[in-house]
């Protein structure tokens, strides 16, 4: 991950970035990092597109919410990129021609990847809960893992730790089971390592 420290970062200086990479402004720095490798990219997807299905669609839960990819949401100065984001619909502002969204979500993803986990866990998990995201997930294909947070009085509480083939069903998703496994796709079958 790269930082440019002189001054505080524009609009002006992330547009310049290079479309191969993630740009945020991260109080006050520009902070640059590579496309997310394969397997963190299933595995936020994996979670997206079951969550999508059931908190946006209604097929087997309450619908009522819009999940985007790699929004960029404008907080204050600070300009994040988080892997997921949702919304509950009453609270979405955008329009489909919308280069970005100001109005922080209520859940947000965040694939954590060696170039990203210093700052996915430190200053936006700060900014997240200054801005009052209620719902805070990191999944970390390396580790085959999920942390789930929950805001409470601006502080994150661990609501939930899960492993390898766990099943999950946490907040804001409690009507979602699923198992922790359907995230690694390029994991070898159980039946063809026996």
């Amino acid at each position: 991950m790269s930082i440019a420290r002189t001054k505080a970062a524009t609009y002006a200086d992330l547009e310049a970035v290079p479309d191969n990479l993630v740009a945020e402004i991260i109080f006050g720095d520009l902070v640059t990092h590579p496309r997310p490798v394969m397997g963190h990219g299933a595995a936020t997807n994996a979670l997206g597109a079951m969550a999508t299905s059931s908190y946006q669609f209604g097929r087997g839960g309450p619908g009522g919410r819009v999940f985007v990819n790699e929004p960029e949401i404008h907080l204050g100065t600070h300009v994040v990129v988080p892997d997921i984001a949702a919304w509950r619909r009453e609270r979405w502002t955008a329009k489909s021609s919308d280069p970005f969204i100001t109005v922080a979500p209520e859940w947000i993803c965040e694939g954590v990847s060696p170039s990203t986990e210093k700052y996915d866990k430190g200053p936006k998990r700060t900014i997240y809960a200054q801005f009052g995201v209620g719902y805070l997930w990191f999944v970390d294909p390396r580790t085959r893992s999920l942390e789930c947070f929950v805001l409470q009085n601006k502080e994150w509480g661990l609501k939930g730790t899960f492993f390898d083939n766990d099943t999950v069903s946490m907040p804001p998703f409690e009507e979602m089971n699923f198992s922790l496994g359907l995230l690694w796709p390029f994991d070898e079958p159980a039946a063809a390592k026996q």
